[in-house]
């Protein structure tokens, strides 16, 4: 009985040790190209072609043609307000579209001051600091502030008061010969300032579809598709 359970330990010995050893797959040639080209980051979609940037510079002093999409004005804006315009046309550089038409740009009220009822002028000041560019998101950009004053009421004021000095004097001067003039010439010339101390100035308004000229006061940069 032991003979036999020697017998055939040995023959399971001698069958273990006859066998090959397995050996470890490796990924062909094939299917390392593919793994290859999923790590590629210049493979985009299925097509596995390959979309070129390049970077352009937009220098500072370049003036963005924008037209007003929001009505400000010194009697209706308040500082901190955002002001919405888009550019009016495209922006290139070196013959390359950067910014197309229509791009929007964004910013807010930087003064608003409404016209005093002795001196002072309506004024409205405004600064941009972000573009909205198709595919690139929001970037932002520094610009000079762009304002607008009300014209000036000087000799507007001169009139109005003169006018009722000349009328009183006509008025008294019938009345009261020239005495009567001298009185009348008064009067009317202090209703005449007595309705200017009591009157403002013109307001300043700029409505939507105005055009601006904004200066960027720094370059800024975009990434451009080539187009070839």
């Amino acid at each position: 009985m032991k003979r036999i359970f020697v017998l055939l330990c040995g023959a399971a010995l001698i069958g273990a040790c006859s066998r090959e050893p397995e050996t470890l797959k490796v990924p062909s040639a094939g299917h390392a190209g593919v793994a290859s080209d999923l790590a590629d980051p210049r493979a985009v979609g299925s097509t596995g072609k390959a979309t070129d940037y390049r970077e352009v510079t937009i220098p500072a002093g370049t003036v963005l043609p924008v037209t007003l999409e929001t009505s400000v004005g010194s009697d209706i804006s308040r500082v901190e307000q955002p002001v919405h315009g888009a550019l009016r046309r495209a922006v290139t550089i070196g013959g390359v579209e950067v910014l197309p038409a229509g791009t929007a740009i964004s910013g807010h009220v930087t003064a608003a001051r409404r016209p005093g009822k002795v001196k002072g002028r309506g004024m409205v000041a405004m600064r941009f600091n972000q573009l909205d560019t198709p595919g690139e998101g929001t970037t932002r950009i520094s610009t000079a502030t762009v304002s607008r004053v009300a014209p000036a009421t000087k000799e507007k004021d001169t009139l109005q008061i003169i006018a009722p000095a000349a009328g009183g004097a006509v008025v008294g001067r019938l009345v009261g010969g020239k005495s009567g003039a001298a009185k009348g010439a008064v009067i009317g010339g202090a209703a005449g300032t007595g309705y200017v101390l009591s009157t403002r100035g013109k307001e300043v308004r700029l409505g939507s579809g105005a055009r601006l000229a904004v200066r960027l006061t720094a370059p800024v940069t975009f990434r451009v598709p080539n187009r070839k």
